[in-house]
């Protein structure tokens, strides 16, 4: 699933405006978690133990009220912050995608591609107005 914006700014976390509109107040604690320690290594092991609930249990309760794996909602929230940085900031690709708990600049360019559609320079060049 890619998501390519054409608009000239993003709000921060946009594609997880609907993923909230759940009663599961375990998950949206898990969701609150995982957005306030971007920069952390979020397990879902972790987050069972939080939230004393079994990781099979927190992982079938999370998909089905945000429609995403606990995994791939920590890379959505990581990927939205390093797009915001890009758009927002002078930080460099490398800066921002550190900021997020980032190691590996392969891993973390292919993913960003993935979901934007476009490199983090690219993105950063098309997207910053100070760049612009």
């Amino acid at each position: 699933m890619g998501w390519v914006y054409q608009r000239s700014t993003q709000s921060p976390f946009i594609i997880f405006s609907g993923q909230k509109e759940h009663e599961d107040l375990p998950i949206k604690k898990a969701q609150e978690y995982i957005e306030k320690n971007i920069d952390s290594r979020v397990t879902v092991d972790g987050l069972a133990s939080m939230l004393a609930l079994s990781r099979r249990n927190l992982e079938r309760r999370f998909k089905k009220a945000t429609g995403n794996t606990v995994m791939e909602y920590v890379q959505r929230v990581k990927m939205e912050a390093v797009k915001k940085s890009l758009e927002s900031s002078r930080l460099g690709v490398n800066e921002a995608m550190d900021k997020v708990g980032y190691s590996d600049p392969k891993a973390f360019r292919m993913i960003f591609k993935k979901v934007t559609g476009l490199s983090p320079v690219q993105y950063r060049n098309r997207y910053n107005r100070e760049y612009v």
